[in-house]
């Protein structure tokens, strides 16, 4: 039964939990295969070699990686066993953090579509503040979002006007050519030309490389940088574009317009926190209700910390060529996660109680509502001396020597900080919920390179081997009952292979030489630029090799390798007289083979494309080395 608004009568949950339907399917298919892992290991156990037979290490090697794979499985089955569904239904409060780091890679015209997107929530404007964070200190942000706060007085009302989805002007262009309603055909126009032309006036003033002088003039913001400023020494900047206390700042509609500020600390001072990427746009105006019901309900509200929504992308193709939806990850695995009130804070798309993120501890004696908890510090100040005060807090030496990124916000020294951040949330007694509507709540942009997304797993792989928490694989029924086709799943294959033997062991070796002290923590930002033909080979699902990374080496190195392993163990096999040895290789060579066929775009990147995107001939050149030598050395 899933909960209806309306009705007060009925005094129905603002929130319900189902388990999953067929787990019981599912339970009997992992006791089968428990049991499989216990003969395995009895069969091991009744043919221990003798410590003079050569096949002694071989015996130590393959009990290891059996052992390995049991202990493996039953970790994995624990969040398999009470896989649950979640279902809103009515809600309320919330401050929005939109979070950027390098103008360069994520494009203030992209961070701007993600700030409209929140703008537009159906919800009321007055309870809603959207803070933009900007490492690098970019006047070009502050410029976009200047240009945004203007089209925001015509962008909300059309949006709420007509119930357009999605939000994000650009993903809504890109998506819905001209409406066959008059009505709706003229506003759609007028809104568009609008947006093009914002975008062009963006864009134009990063490719001249500065703010004209008549627009420095029109805001005093821009007197904050000088000649000294730059991306990695700049001092706090702190602008309020859209003072939502102001009776001027109205939409096009007479509407209030949400607060918009460039910079967070403790303006508005909201019970619930929205946090997001500026590349995760809102694919859904009810998001916000939806997750602040499970805050609010009477019986089980005032036991959450924080709500999870799953990452999920729009730059998909058919069959997922590098793997990015985690469909089984998101589907199954964080869900079953949920069934033990235990899910994981997995960064952008997440709703937090400010009390629990800045150190709070759960109760069972305090319930007290989120209205009453809430402080709108903005009511008796200036904008002026908000933004002054506002200074001294988002200065970078204001955490020194103070709990914050210990016991409050966010915990730092580790690339995956959000997972750690939650798991020590819940150690302080707070619950937790991961929550999967059937419309996606959020959209970004995933990788569209191999080089990109192996970036991107090492960096999450090497907090998760801090935590010893990397578990991720999905098997093929799992991936077709999550949605995912065939080639997909095959696709998936592929890759956890060559992340297993590049991201992970590279962040394996960082993990291990930053808890030696020989190396420091470092943050890899995803480039959401490329340009037109790695886009287009992208679209196409062609692989893309075009880098003399070392990590590239190491996939091309290890697929001529089996292919060197394979051709050789079917000369054997061909050529060969022993009966018995052929048999016990057999097994092998299918093995191998299997290797191979997954490995097939790397052969063809390696000897039969011509584009940009092949690998280039000094990886292939170390590549065919390196699997020579190692197959020419003997080995006993």
């Amino acid at each position: 039964m899933v909960g209806h608004g309306g009705g007060e009568e009925e005094c129905l949950p603002l929130f319900e939990t189902k388990l999953v339907k067929g787990n019981v399917a599912y339970k009997i298919y992992a006791i089968t295969v428990f049991v499989g892992i216990c003969l395995i290991w009895l069969y091991r156990f009744l043919h221990i070699p003798r410590a003079q037979e050569p096949a002694s290490w071989a015996w130590i090697g393959m009990f290891m990686a059996e052992l390995w794979f049991g202990f493996y499985w039953i970790i994995t089955q624990s969040v398999r066993w009470n896989v649950t569904r979640r279902y809103g239904d009515k809600l309320l409060a919330v401050d929005i953090f939109v979070c950027t780091a390098d103008p360069k890679i994520e494009p203030p015209t992209m961070v701007i579509s993600t700030i409209l997107s929140v703008m537009s929530y159906n919800y009321p404007p007055e309870k809603l503040s959207v803070y933009l964070s900007d490492d690098s200190g970019s006047e070009f942000t502050l410029y976009a979002l200047l240009e945004a706060s203007q089209f925001s007085k015509k962008w909300v009302p059309f949006c709420k006007k007509f119930s357009i989805e999605p939000r994000s002007p650009a993903a809504y262009f890109a998506q819905n050519s001209s409406p066959q309603d008059t009505t709706l055909a003229q506003e759609w126009l007028a809104v568009k030309k609008l947006y093009e032309d914002m975008k062009c006036r963006i864009e134009s003033a990063i490719e001249n490389g500065s703010i004209s002088k008549d627009i420095r003039d029109q805001h005093t913001g821009f007197s904050e940088w000088n000649s000294e400023v730059t991306k990695q020494d700049h001092q706090s900047i702190v602008q309020i574009l859209i003072d939502g206390r102001n009776l001027d700042e109205v939409d096009d509609d007479g509407r209030q317009l949400p607060t918009l500020i460039r910079v967070s600390s403790e303006i508005s001072n909201a019970p619930i926190i929205l946090n997001l990427d500026c590349d995760m746009y809102s694919n859904h105006s009810d998001a916000l209700q939806e997750a602040v019901c499970f805050f609010v309900d009477e019986e089980r509200g005032h036991k959450i910390s924080y709500v999870q929504y799953p990452q999920c992308f729009d730059n998909i193709t058919t069959n997922d060529i590098y793997s990015n939806v985690a469909n089984a990850v998101n589907e199954i695995e964080l869900a079953g996660i949920d069934g033990f009130d235990g899910a994981l804070y997995c960064g952008t798309g997440c709703f937090h109680r400010r009390e629990s993120i800045c150190g709070g501890k759960y109760s069972k004696n305090h319930r007290g509502e989120l209205s009453s908890i809430l402080c709108n510090k903005m009511k008796d100040k200036t904008v002026h001396e908000l933004e002054k005060e506002s200074k001294v807090l988002a200065n970078c030496s204001y955490e020194k020597d103070t709990q914050w990124g210990k016991e409050m916000g966010l915990v730092y020294g580790c690339p995956v900080e959000d997972i750690v951040t939650g798991l020590t949330i819940q150690c302080r007694g707070w619950k937790s919920v991961y929550y999967y509507p059937d419309r996606k709540a959020f959209l970004g942009v995933a990788p569209i390179t191999l080089d990109q997304a192996l970036v991107q797993y090492k960096r999450w792989s090497e907090g998760m081997f801090q935590i010893f928490l990397s578990k991720n694989a999905c098997s093929m029924v799992e991936a077709l009952a999550c949605g995912a086709t065939l080639k997909a799943w095959w696709n998936s294959q592929r890759m956890w292979l060559i992340r297993r033997t590049t991201s992970y062991a590279f962040a394996f070796i960082d993990t291990i030489t930053r808890q030696l002290g020989f190396s420091q923590t470092a943050f890899a930002i995803t480039a959401k630029v490329v340009d037109e033909d790695v886009l287009e080979r992208y679209q196409k699902e062609t692989m893309e090799f075009g880098s003399s990374s070392v990590m590239f080496t190491i996939i091309a190195t290890l697929a001529l390798l089996n292919l060197f392993c394979f051709v050789g163990g079917i000369m054997k096999i061909v050529w060969g007289t022993d009966l018995n040895f052929a048999d016990h290789l057999v097994p092998q060579i299918v093995l191998c083979g299997l290797v191979v066929v997954v490995n097939v775009p790397v052969y063809q990147a390696l000897f039969l494309r011509h584009d940009k995107g092949r690998f280039p001939s000094s990886v292939a050149f170390k590549s065919v080395v390196l699997a020579s030598l190692v197959c020419l050395t003997p080995v006993y």
